[in-house]
C-alpha cells in the first residue's frame, strides 16, 4: 500500500480507537451515576458494546496494512466483536429479570410493566403440568 493510505488508515485507526475509549469512559460514569438497576444495565450494555466495536474497528484499521506479519489477525477482530454482540443483549436481559424478580427495580421510574402482568398471569393459572410421561 502506499504511504498515504496507510497514513488515512492510521488516523481513521486513531480517531476509532479515542471514539470507542471515549463510549466506554461515558458507559463506566453511566455505571456509577445512574440511579437504578435498569438504567445503570443500560449503560453497561448499550454504549460499552458500540465502544468496543469501535475499539476493534480501529485496531483493525491499524492492523491492516501489516497484516503480512501474521501475528494477530482481523478474523480475531470479528469473532470478538461478533461474541460481544450476540452475549450481552443475553446477559442484560438476564440481569433485568433477576433485578426485577429479586425486587431491585424501582417500580415508580418503570412506565410499561409487562413482566408483572406476565408473572400474575402465571401465578394465578392453575398448574397442568403431569409429573409422568404418558
Amino acid at each position: 500500500m502506499s504511504d498515504q493510505i496507510v497514513q488515512i488508515m492510521d488516523w481513521a485507526g486513531i480517531l476509532c480507537i479515542l471514539a470507542g475509549a471515549l463510549l466506554s469512559f461515558i458507559a463506566g460514569i453511566g455505571l456509577v451515576r445512574f440511579p437504578d438497576l435498569l438504567s445503570r444495565m443500560h449503560a453497561a450494555s448499550k454504549p460499552q458494546v458500540l465502544g468496543l466495536l469501535l475499539v476493534l474497528v480501529g485496531i483493525g484499521f491499524r492492523l491492516l496494512p501489516a497484516e503480512a506479519t501474521g501475528i494477530f489477525s482481523l478474523g480475531t477482530l470479528l469473532l470478538v466483536g461478533l461474541f460481544q454482540v450476540v452475549t450481552v443483549p443475553v446477559a442484560g436481559h438476564i440481569v433485568a429479570r433477576v433485578g426485577y424478580r429479586t425486587g431491585r427495580i424501582r417500580h415508580d421510574l418503570v412506565s410499561t410493566d409487562e413482566l408483572a402482568e406476565r408473572l400474575a398471569t402465571r401465578r394465578s393459572a392453575p398448574d397442568t403440568s403431569e409429573d409422568t410421561v404418558s
